[in-house]
């Protein structure tokens, strides 16, 4: 696959403060890809950097074939970029508004009328095209802000906080927004985000980033396997029926038959946790039945990022508690 975006060991350093420590990252194209982190995680100087805006302290940085330090004007051409507050000319319409990015894209007037009116059409604000943008809600804006970025037909979109201030209606509008547009023309797209959720929702892989360094990427159920369980799917389940040793064995061997289970704990008063590669609950449920126990309980527990976020912050404050004591 071609890599779109690279960075090696990236860092930007402020005195003895490091806003980015050490980032390595490979993104391809046709990705969306999810950088998520906290507020002050070092994602909005990454993006900075990307962009030929400030020069790393150390490391390199390369946006479609580009060096972003070297050639920042270039990596302008190819990169869309959308920060988190989108500044637009309120007294003009939202169509004056495209009209006159497209002109400073070198656009001839009718080249930049056609693609004006096309992308008002596609980002849902054909009807508002002749309203003025201090009319426009905070969602309307973040839409604008897509359609102005799309203009120049870049390669790759970087979104910055992009649903910060809109309602949860408009939030999952524009994310459906975000994935059709970058399907629809072969778009790699960065996003940032804190929201765990909305990430989750359109991202094809995720990285986490915390104090300006990726702990770890991947989809979800890599994720999992590196910071939480060695199994992405937990299936809990209780039995009755099993009073001696032979039993258990039977159990496990029935168990083990099953594709996709890889871990199987027997624990007190029938408890199992089964680790899986995948969902094989009904297939658990049958291999439990045939074994001969009996079957009280099925729960069957997936990690999502929340779990995985929550989980990393838990233990990298004990770890900080730890240190400091």
């Amino acid at each position: 696959m071609e890599q779109v975006i690279e960075l090696v060991n990236l860092t930007k350093q402020y005195g003895e403060f490091k806003a980015v420590d050490n980032l390595s990252l490979s993104i391809q194209k046709g990705e969306v890809f999810g950088l998520l982190g906290p507020n002050g995680a070092g994602k909005s100087t990454t993006i900075l950097m990307m962009l030929g805006l400030t020069e790393p302290s150390s490391g390199s940085v390369k946006v479609c074939g580009l060096d972003a330090t070297k050639q920042p004007v270039e990596v302008k051409r190819k990169v869309g970029y959308l920060p988190e507050d989108v500044g637009f000319y309120d007294e003009l319409s939202g169509f004056e508004n495209l009209l006159f990015t497209a002109r400073l894209n070198g656009q001839s007037d009718k080249l930049a009328y056609g693609k004006t009116s096309e992308l008002l059409n596609k980002v849902g604000l054909g009807p508002h095209a002749e309203k003025k943008v201090s009319k426009y809600s905070r969602g309307m804006r973040q839409r604008l802000g897509l359609a102005d970025v799309l203009v120049k037909d870049p390669e790759v979109i970087i979104l910055d906080e992009p649903t910060l201030g809109i309602d949860p209606k408009g939030v999952k509008e524009l994310l459906e927004l975000i994935v059709r547009l970058s399907k629809e023309k072969g778009l790699t797209v960065l996003l940032s985000s804190h929201h765990l959720h909305q990430v989750q929702q359109i991202c094809t892989r995720v990285g986490l980033f915390v104090s300006g360094k990726l702990i770890a990427s991947g989809d979800v159920e890599s994720l999992s396997s590196q910071l939480i369980s060695k199994h992405p799917f937990l299936i809990e389940a209780r039995v009755g029926g099993i009073q001696e040793e032979v039993d258990n064995d039977k159990l496990k061997e029935k168990l083990n038959l099953v594709p996709g289970v890889k871990e199987i704990n027997l624990l007190a008063e029938g408890l199992l946790h089964i680790g899986c590669s995948m969902d094989r609950t009904s297939e658990i449920a049958q291999a439990i039945v045939a074994s001969g126990a009996q079957l009280t309980h099925l729960s069957k527990k997936t990690y999502g990022l929340d779990d995985i976020y929550q989980r990393y912050f838990e233990n990298t404050t004990s770890h900080e508690v730890h240190q400091s004591s």
